[in-house]
């Protein structure tokens, strides 16, 4: 029986091990990383306290005998702690000229009235002349929506993005990004840490969608939603809401948390959406199935076949 009761509390034993390993680990890996992501502006400082930081930790909280060196490593875990909230998001810094202005609107009953939309004429993906235009759009003439999804390279990972369709004016698309600084590219682990702000890029689908078709050589596909006239416009208000928040108070993207895809079904929500978290939200290359696989694209075609067609990439070249 005892040699029984060993056999049954082993795997618990490893399991308790594993947990309390974890417990450990992850914290210490988080706040390594927050360090070297930190907002120090030289990246030797960064990377030497952050191997600092990890090495004494390791040694602390598994090699070394001292109580009180489990208490240093546990207080200096909070101090970064502290240090990450203190971490603030800006809307001064040295941005590149495709996020440089934050679009407002005003909304005056049917009326609404967008600045900052981007017009960029794309000579090359990094050859362009600049243009922020001033819109006015109507929400009683808000008739449809579009979804896309653009792949930097085809994958369960891609960005997506709506177009409000208007049936007296030219769609506008309003895109969910990082906000990178000059020199800043998009970095997926950095996006974890408070390394890009966030912004709404609202613009002439010419710019939002050209310059990924013709310029950026991304696969993108386009969906049309299942979505009444009034859920559009309601959707609109929501967005809307949000552009002007942005434009007040800064706030940082998160690639889990605050997102494209993400804030979409958020959003989505609350206008109105039924249903729950699915991981193909996260796994956002992989939206347009469950798009198709819930209703709010068109059904009609097998799926592989609707996604064969939604491909836009010729259609935007030739156009």
């Amino acid at each position: 029986m005892s040699s029984f009761r060993r056999f049954l509390t082993r795997p618990f034993g490893w399991l308790i091990a594993v947990a309390g390993f974890l417990c450990l680990a992850v914290p210490l890996a988080w706040a390594t990383l927050v360090i070297y992501y930190s907002n120090l502006p030289w990246a030797g400082v960064r990377i030497g306290l952050a191997i600092a930081f990890a090495a004494f930790a390791i040694w602390a909280l598994w090699f070394s005998r001292q109580r009180r060196m489990f208490v240093l490593a546990v207080v200096l875990f909070f101090g970064v702690v502290a240090w990450w909230i203190s971490i603030r998001p800006s809307h001064d810094r040295n941005w590149r000229p495709e996020v440089a202005v934050m679009p407002r609107a005003t909304i005056d009953g049917d009326h609404v009235h967008l600045t900052g939309v981007r017009n960029f004429q794309y000579r090359s993906r990094n050859d362009f002349t600049v243009g922020y235009q001033e819109r006015d759009v109507l929400l009683s003439h808000l008739v449809a929506l579009d979804f896309y999804v653009s792949y930097f390279t085809e994958g369960p990972v891609g960005h997506t993005f709506l177009s409000f369709i208007f049936d007296n004016a030219p769609p506008l698309s309003i895109s969910i990004e990082t906000r990178p600084e000059v020199g800043e590219g998009f970095a997926p682990v950095a996006s974890l840490f408070k390394q890009f702000e966030l912004i709404y890029v609202v613009g002439d689908e010419r710019d939002i969608v050209g310059v990924r078709t013709n310029h950026r050589d991304e696969p993108v596909y386009l969906y049309r939603l299942n979505s009444s006239a009034v859920d559009a416009r309601r959707l609109f208000l929501v967005y809307l809401a949000r552009i002007n928040e942005l434009a007040d108070h800064p706030e940082f993207y998160h690639l889990l948390t605050n997102s494209c895809t993400i804030n979409i079904v958020r959003y989505a929500n609350a206008a109105g959406r039924g249903g729950g978290f699915e991981l193909r939200h996260l796994l956002n290359g992989l939206v347009d199935g469950y798009l198709y696989d819930s209703g709010r694209i068109d059904t009609t075609l097998p799926f592989d076949e609707l996604r064969r067609r939604s491909l836009i990439n010729d259609a935007a070249r030739a156009a």
